[in-house]
């Protein structure tokens, strides 16, 4: 078995991006920039990652400290690619296999494509394998060197290159494959003689072929898998690429899409067979969304667990909350964490929860909110109701019992429990507890003054 080790090189600043946030960090589909090709890395077999950082190195470690296979070290001056690899070189230590070199701002790059680049590497047992692709604007990229017989002989960067050489369009990704003897063996043989005076990482090829050691290129089918991201507008144009295939794997998984190109879904959301998203979601976070279930437009949802045959109605928004099965929300409801709702419930329109739980067959079917509430089964919850969970102080909780029937315009003042069976009038505040079984109602009595209207017109006159 061949072991392969990993280096990202994250350390620029990313001065285009005009952002107080590293390039690296910039969120593309639900994760940092970099998790794109760290998450290729790991596929592609590495058993260990090295992130060499630099602008902003403590936010970049302080990401990458979450994995256990990742290790960063720091880049405190940027002095080409060469010395950025050189600076991971302690962390690698004796590492006996290959050493896979990406960019952190290449999120595109597919574990496929790196798996090829490994495989020629090691049927050619190659001391260095370079990913290249065919561009029809090579401006601002390494060019790839060959001879008549089509070998790879150097690499020449933008500024270094003569006229003819700038005409070529096979183009150096600055993704490479190399056997980890030959590169720490050879890393400190890299000069600064050229026009940017910095270590070039692609002068190791030069070194490589004086040596008599064997190189190759692979030419990657799809140019935009090498597409580096330096400022907002490529940030975007990645960002489209990454939710379309996003959305193709969910479609070919059996999740349909009304309009795919409207439909905004995180990496890492999943979703079961024969559920119906419309245009203009947006699904991200932590979230898992079950079988058969229905999400109307206009929908937003995050780090939230949804059952199976579920109707999320057009404009709501769910928030870190948890749906069983057949639970209908919305339309425009706004499920706020801590919201936990059981099978048969129903939320309908302009109704927010935050912390509520409510038991299976309960129902809020408008204009109501509740917070810090334990709901028990087939309860009816008004129009208008209100949860009065805050006194200026602390937050208090409202529990509500098995079979109660909540009329309009109710304020529960918290704490206050009312008991199984009840039923509270419309109107009504309730500021102590109402046992099992009782009706609850307090309205001043009402009074008619006949003819008082008149009286008020005949003064105005």
């Amino acid at each position: 078995m061949n072991h392969i080790a990993a280096i990202l090189l994250a350390a620029g600043k990313g001065t285009r991006m005009k952002s107080n946030l590293a390039k690296v960090m910039h969120p593309l589909a639900g994760e940092p920039m970099l998790a794109w090709p760290m998450q290729v890395a790991r596929a592609s077999g590495a058993e260990r990652i090295v992130v060499v950082t630099g602008h902003q190195a403590e936010a970049v470690q302080a990401y990458c400290s979450s994995y256990r296979d990742t290790e960063s070290v720091l880049q405190a001056e940027q002095l080409g690619t060469g010395h950025a690899v050189g600076c991971s070189r302690e962390k690698i230590g004796r590492f006996a296999g290959t050493v896979l070199i990406l960019c952190g701002d290449t999120p595109l790059l597919t574990s496929e494509t790196i798996n090829r680049l490994l495989e020629q590497h090691h049927i050619g047992n190659n001391a260095l394998t370079v990913l290249t692709a065919n561009v029809p604007d090579p401006y601002g990229y390494g060019r790839i060197v060959r001879d008549s017989a089509g070998e790879v002989q150097r690499i020449v960067e933008q500024k270094d290159a003569s006229p003819d050489q700038q005409k070529i369009t096979e183009i150096n990704s600055g993704i490479y494959c190399m056997d980890a003897d030959f590169l720490f063996n050879n890393i400190d043989q890299i000069s600064s003689d050229n026009a940017q005076k910095e270590f070039y990482l692609t002068d190791l090829l030069s070194i490589a072929i004086k040596k008599g050691l064997r190189c190759s290129a692979l030419c990657s089918d799809n140019a935009d898998e090498i597409m580096g991201v330096n400022d907002r507008v490529q940030l975007a144009e990645a960002g489209r690429i990454l939710r379309h295939r996003i959305n193709q794997n969910l479609m070919i998984s059996g999740v349909s899409m009304i309009d795919p190109t409207l439909t905004y879904i995180d990496n890492g959301v999943v979703i079961g067979n024969d559920t119906t998203i419309h245009p203009n979601c947006h699904i991200s976070g932590k979230t898992t969304i079950g079988s058969g279930c229905t999400i109307e437009n206009g929908v937003s949802i995050s780090d939230c667990t949804i059952g199976n045959n579920c109707h999320i109605k057009a404009s709501s928004v769910l928030e870190g909350s948890k749906l069983f099965d057949m639970v209908a929300v919305g339309p425009m409801a706004h499920l706020r964490p801590g919201s936990v709702l059981h099978d048969h419930v129903k939320i309908g329109n302009f109704v927010e929860t935050k912390k509520a739980v409510m038991a299976e067959g309960s129902k809020a079917s408008h204009l109501t909110y509740l917070g810090d509430a334990e709901i028990g089964r087939d309860v009816n919850i008004g129009c208008g109701t209100i949860t009065c969970n805050y006194d200026g102080v602390n937050k208090h909780k409202t529990i509500i019992c098995d079979d109660v029937f909540i009329g309009s315009d109710v304020q529960l003042v918290a704490p206050v429990t009312v008991g199984r069976n009840s039923l509270v009038a419309a109107g009504t505040t309730v500021t102590i507890d109402v046992p099992p079984d009782s009706l609850a109602i307090s309205r001043l009595p009402q009074v008619n003054k006949e003819g008082w209207r008149l009286k008020r017109k005949d003064k105005k006159a």
